[in-house]
């Protein structure tokens, strides 16, 4: 699946609205479903496909992403993957076409499960430095989340005790509701919460909800060449699942701190290096900086003032290829002396009257086009 495009799976153009993604999906779905392919390995593989490719086009925030950054990189920074909580990871055919017409006039209900139901995702902020972002780091993060009750092992019940089946629905997870005589619809039983069964002694622990609230440290990988706005994912480190379910997943978002001298632009890196008026009339050798180190850089005789330089491969390397890599952008900054001594002065006094006649050819053309304004 790494190596095809989640359009291509879903068989939609990148323009599709997000109402055209939840057809297609919807379609596939149905089509490829393990119920309706009697354990096709080949069905059941495209049928995992679908959902991964729906739970990120199906997203708006997840799309816009893989739209800048690629499939390749997403895959890589594992900002995707599995059923889709909004529309995929149906449990079966039946509950695919009661999602999408209901149960009416209460026929046709099928039990809901009390299995295993995946943990929520979480999202942590997380601010770098310029450098940790062009050159990637590791980085030790702490958060709150809810973990496997370790007494009662996430069933929620006291050790030695189990659940009980419903006694208002029967086991089932709906109750039926009479609305206006002969019409009836069915709805989630209110004792049970649709799961069909009720704890009689709960967890002393976590109070029959399985899961408590624990304090989890992780070591986070942060690859070269992220930036503000990325999203990285760690599987399997959000809130724990409910029923042994498995647990859900952390996304990381970044946030880049501004640096002092560098500013960066996609893949470039731009940098303002002043010199003396001196270099910028005669030329000379000079140091720039870069967030490799140093490096020479020659500047001719007559350098003007804005006058850029670009030092390639002294960029940020790309996310999606190794082979790719920014440059950085030296902007000049031509520094006219703002005191000078009285022989100084007499030097440039020289100079100037020396030049009498050699003005440039820019200088020239200026002043013919603003000649009618000059009078």
């Amino acid at each position: 699946m790494a190596e095809q495009d989640y359009y291509s799976i879903l068989e939609i153009n990148r323009n599709a609205s997000q109402d055209e993604i939840k057809k297609a999906y919807r379609r596939l779905a149905l089509k490829y479903h393990p119920d309706r392919n009697n354990g096709d390995k080949a069905a059941e593989e495209k049928f995992k496909q679908i959902n991964a490719a729906y739970e990120v086009l199906g997203n708006e925030e997840k799309k816009r992403v893989y739209d800048q950054v690629g499939h390749e990189a997403y895959t890589h920074q594992g900002m995707g993957g599995g059923a889709g909580p909004d529309m995929g990871g149906f449990g079966d055919l039946g509950d695919l076409f009661g999602s999408m017409f209901g149960d009416m006039f209460g026929g046709g209900g099928r039990r809901r499960r009390s299995g295993p139901v995946q943990g929520e995702d979480l999202e942590y902020q997380l601010e770098i430095s310029f450098e940790d972002a062009v050159f990637g780091c590791e980085k030790d993060i702490q958060f709150r989340h809810h973990d496997t009750c370790s007494h009662c092992h996430g069933e929620g019940c006291e050790p030695g005790t189990s659940r009980k089946t419903c006694p208002r629905c029967q086991g089932t997870g709906q109750i039926l509701m009479s609305q206006g005589g002969f019409f009836q619809m069915r709805t989630t039983c209110p004792s049970c919460g649709g799961v069909g069964s009720v704890i009689e002694k709960p967890c002393l622990q976590c109070g029959g909800k399985g899961r408590v609230t624990t304090l989890k440290k992780l070591g986070l990988h942060i690859p070269a060449g992220v930036d503000t706005g990325s999203r990285l994912r760690s599987p399997n480190n959000g809130e724990a699942g409910v029923h042994g379910g498995p647990p859900g997943d952390l996304y990381v978002r970044l946030s880049v701190q501004d640096h002092p001298i560098f500013k960066r632009d996609d893949l470039d890196i731009h940098c303002t290096v002043p010199i003396p008026f001196a270099t910028a009339v005669l030329g000379g050798d000079i140091d720039v900086p870069t967030v490799y180190g140093k490096e020479r850089l020659t500047i001719p005789a007559g350098t003007q003032n804005g006058t850029t330089f670009t030092l390639r491969g002294k960029g940020v390397q790309s996310l999606t290829s190794r082979n790719r890599k920014g440059a950085e952008i030296v902007h000049i900054v031509v520094e006219v002396p703002t005191t000078l001594s009285s022989a100084q002065k007499s030097i440039l006094k020289q100079f100037a009257q020396s030049c009498t006649g050699l003005e440039s050819q820019r200088c020239t053309e200026f002043k013919a086009k603003a000649a009618k304004y000059m009078k």
